[in-house]
């Protein structure tokens, strides 16, 4: 007998194919679910999250039956969509947060991001994977106003109580590394990672073999469960059961779990033609987060057809989870600003190519939705941004959590709060756009 029916009251909508993706040659997704089949766990999410869970459950167990269901094509989700950054270090570098209480959070979050950094660096040593894909090169924060190098600095002195190597460049050193004079200062931290999301989260799903299975262009439509396990109905087929994983991160709350506690919030990007590597000094590859929280960040790549460089910046609350057409070309206006503010000798090279948006989920309390959450279903869920770290670790312990299997990171994850209850709609939907504008305000020129 069914005991509950969770619907999804709408699927994901992507918008502008990422410049990630389309920098990548084609390739054939695995086919759509066509008819009813059985399985031990069934997760619902091809991003990170439901990747590393399946990666992490066939470690577990290897006789484990896995099925992975995604909307949508491998990458073409919010995992191939971000900056490319796996940051093994708190964030929010100008907290100053760094009391008892704020050191022993710090050195959870370092677990929990160094934990998805080491998935992937195993996963990159198994499979010969190249840098074009995961690079473990450190990354740079900069800073391009006074205000922005005090941050810097005040956070290097942080890092340096907490035993963390860093380095802090000055104006000279940054210019050498940038190919421009816009930036007063640098913070170099050497346990970051850069990589190529969608070609990473493309390379993580054609590596599966049965008893793991992975079906895309395949929604799943409804979640039942009963005394027997769980049902999920897809267009073409239904997965039975005896657990779920959801990991689609915000879009829990499409199926009603999460309801009054997401808040769903889009940041956007662009991503430069190529140009002749000569047209701009410095370093031809490397990343820089902003000295500010919610500033702007870049990275210059390079390919067989050149340099580009990425800036991302704008952030948008999108309650509907969708960001509009509008919305994306109002974020590129903002991004060629923010380009010519940085690279004014250059502006040449600021013609877009490529413009897109992705989505995040945060909590007020900025705690995942995390764990058990009806009979048979478990989350790993609301990433509260760092989706490639956060949401990776998320589905290891979501993995764990299900299998039994105890750990520091399982540990950590277990130990969190439940997200709390926001505000009603309209004071959220007011609050929400007030405070990501005031925040982008105090970013200022970063």
């Amino acid at each position: 007998m069914i005991n509950k029916t969770f619907h999804a009251r709408r699927l994901p909508d992507h918008g502008a194919q990422s410049g990630w993706t389309a920098l990548l040659p084609p390739r054939t997704p695995r086919p759509a679910l066509d008819g009813n089949i059985n399985s031990d766990v069934v997760i619902i999410g091809a991003g990170f999250a439901g990747l590393a869970a399946a990666v992490r459950l066939a470690d577990l167990d290897p006789k484990l039956s896995v099925v992975l269901l995604d909307a949508d094509v491998v990458g073409n989700g919010a995992s191939g969509r971000n900056s490319g950054f796996l940051i093994d270090l708190p964030h929010d570098i100008s907290s100053g947060n760094f009391g008892v209480d704020g050191a022993a959070k710090s050195r959870d979050e370092i677990v929990v991001a160094r934990t998805a950094i080491q998935h992937y660096a195993g996963l990159a040593q198994e499979n010969s994977w190249g840098k074009d894909i995961f690079d473990p090169s450190g990354k740079y924060s900069v800073a391009i106003t006074n205000a922005g190098t005090e941050h810097l600095a005040a956070y290097s002195s942080q890092l340096n109580s907490m035993g963390e190597p860093n380095q802090l460049l000055n104006v000279a050193e940054i210019e050498e590394l940038t190919g421009t004079r816009s930036f007063r200062s640098g913070l170099f931290t050497p346990g970051a990672v850069m990589v190529q999301p969608a070609a990473m989260v493309r390379a993580i799903a054609d590596l599966f073999q049965e008893p793991v299975r992975l079906f895309e262009r395949t929604p799943a439509l409804s979640i039942e469960t009963s005394s027997t396990g769980c049902v999920v109905k897809t267009p073409k087929g239904a997965v039975s059961a005896g657990r779920v994983i959801l990991a689609t991160n915000g879009h829990a709350e499409s199926f009603g779990f999460g309801s009054g506690e997401l808040l769903h919030v889009f940041t956007y990007a662009s991503l430069t033609e190529p140009f002749a590597p000569s047209a701009l000094g410095g370093a031809r590859k490397w990343g820089a987060t902003p000295a500010a929280p919610m500033g702007t960040t870049i990275r210059r790549i390079n390919g067989a057809d050149g340099d580009r460089l990425l800036i991302r910046s704008r952030y948008t609350y999108n309650p509907n989870i969708v960001a509009s057409a509008g919305s994306v070309k109002r974020a590129g206006a903002l991004h060629d600003r923010k380009f010519m503010d940085r690279f004014p000798d250059h502006r040449h090279l600021k013609k877009m190519q490529y413009r897109w948006a992705g989505a995040m989920a945060l909590t007020r309390n900025s705690v995942p939705l995390f764990g058990q959450l009806e009979e048979g279903i478990f989350a790993a869920c609301a990433c509260n941004g760092i989706g490639g770290t956060k949401a990776t670790s998320a589905g290891i312990a979501a993995a764990e959590l299900l299998a039994g299997h105890r750990s520091p990171l399982g540990d950590i994850f277990s130990a969190f709060d439940k997200p709390q209850t926001l505000p009603p709609r309209p004071l959220t939907h007011v609050g929400a756009r007030l405070n990501l504008a005031y925040r982008e305000w105090r970013a200022g020129r970063e």
